[in-house]
């Protein structure tokens, strides 16, 4: 019998619908109640889950001794965010090999080279704004984020097509933590991409699709796994969407980073400056202070103790992201909107971790969080630099219990003018 400290337990047979009422919230209540960083709970059917946060559980998360990732994403969530057979969900020399092959696309030159296409894109985009009396920035911003990856992959778009590949890709996004019509919207969604995406493998292929051989679009294409097979149609399919998926997720970024300007006036002439790092920090603050991922999860991949807590085999453990880029153990006053908190801030990959946490080539961090911040500070130069607008009286809450979310009035903006 374990002798160890005892897991604070939430009674109950099932708290999933309590997740659905509380979103990003669940777990910090849990935690502040409990006055601990962990707490067993029930979910998905009664399922025993541990949830922990903080530091030096994002350390003990990404431990890859202590847990594996196969099998632990829930059934809805591959057949609508994930796909089946993604990099998320492989552990070992498996992983690491995949792994590479994202990371090989993370170059300096790649880099400058989407940051070039996506601020074309924002230049053709706004030419059509100023027509308009007013637009809605996160729709926009998802279409110029698909029409952004689609160019740097490789993957051809036509104009025709943008807006349901568009709607697609963001409803894949959408049911992440949804139920019911959201969640079959983007199990749809994701049937539809994959058959896209996997008749232009096929082309590639067979060489009717000829396409430079630096895209992303080719090299995966051509990717062998650690038997030196080319990964079946499909698998490849999957992975290419987890290049474009996430490029268009970026939008809701960015429509928080407009936000941020408007509710925090006094960060736009600092933005509009544009002098030293403040973008970058600005960009970090966004990452860090608005709700995008609230948690994830993994499998323990054998029995081990922790802090005096027990932990047993094959039990799903959920790392609270939110509460983590929150708590006030790690970020002096955590709940105000303070940029400049980056200018000394050491890059810790356990404590700041608005894509997950880790190493970036061993580990399950997030492979396009670089991507993701040069986007990010592309978008919102040219929102604060090359464009003016004016934001008429709108709902610009967002819900806390809807995951993932979003400003309610998707952000207009009106009488939109080049500087």
């Amino acid at each position: 019998m374990n002798s160890g400290k005892q897991i604070p337990q939430e009674k109950g047979l099932d708290h999933s619908m309590a997740l659905l009422k509380e979103g990003y919230r669940f777990v910090p209540n849990r935690l502040q109640q409990y006055r601990s960083r962990i707490f067993q709970t029930r979910m998905m059917a009664g399922k025993k889950v541990i949830c922990i946060s903080g530091k030096e559980a994002t350390e003990l998360f990404y431990d890859k001794e202590c847990f594996k990732r196969e099998g632990a994403a829930p059934k809805r969530i591959k057949e609508s965010l994930f796909g089946v057979g993604g990099v998320q969900g492989m552990d070992g020399d498996a992983h690491q090999h995949r792994k590479h092959l994202f990371m090989s696309l993370m170059t300096r030159d790649s880099l400058k080279e989407i940051a070039t296409i996506c601020r074309e894109k924002w230049q053709q985009s706004a030419t059509e704004w100023v027509t308009k009396d007013n637009i809605e920035l996160f729709p926009e911003a998802e279409k110029i984020m698909c029409r952004t990856a689609c160019e740097w992959v490789g993957v051809p778009l036509w104009a025709k097509d943008l807006s349901i590949r568009t709607q697609d890709l963001s409803d894949m996004i959408d049911a992440f933590g949804a139920s019911g019509p959201r969640h079959w919207k983007g199990r749809v969604a994701r049937n539809r991409a994959e058959k896209w995406i996997e008749d232009i493998v096929e082309r590639v292929r067979n060489g009717e699709l000829r396409i430079e051989e630096a895209k992303p679009l080719y090299i995966v294409s051509w990717h062998k796994d650690l038997d030196g097979n080319l990964l079946d149609t499909h698998t490849a399919a999957v992975e290419i969407l987890n290049l474009l998926r996430p490029i268009v997720a970026i939008a809701r970024f960015v429509t928080f980073g407009a936000l941020a300007i408007h509710d925090f006036p006094k960060t736009k002439a600092k933005m509009a400056d544009n002098k030293g790092d403040y973008v970058k920090w600005f960009v970090q603050e966004v990452r860090r202070y608005y709700p995008f991922a609230p948690f994830t999860g993994a499998l323990t991949a054998k029995a081990f103790d922790w802090q005096g807590y027990h932990f047993k085999k094959d039990t799903l453990v959920i790392l609270d992201i939110y509460g983590t880029n929150h708590s006030p153990e790690l970020w002096s006053e955590p709940n105000r909107f303070k940029p400049e908190r980056f200018e000394d801030w050491e890059g810790s990959p356990f404590d700041f971790i608005p894509q997950g946490g880790g190493e970036y080539d061993k580990g399950h961090r997030c492979a396009g969080e670089w991507l993701t911040i040069e986007l990010m500070q592309t978008s919102l130069a040219f929102l604060t630099q090359d464009i003016a607008y004016g934001v008429p009286a709108q709902d610009l809450s967002y819900s806390m219990r809807r995951i993932p979310t979003h400003p309610k009035s998707n952000f207009v903006m009106e009488n939109i003018r080049f500087k």
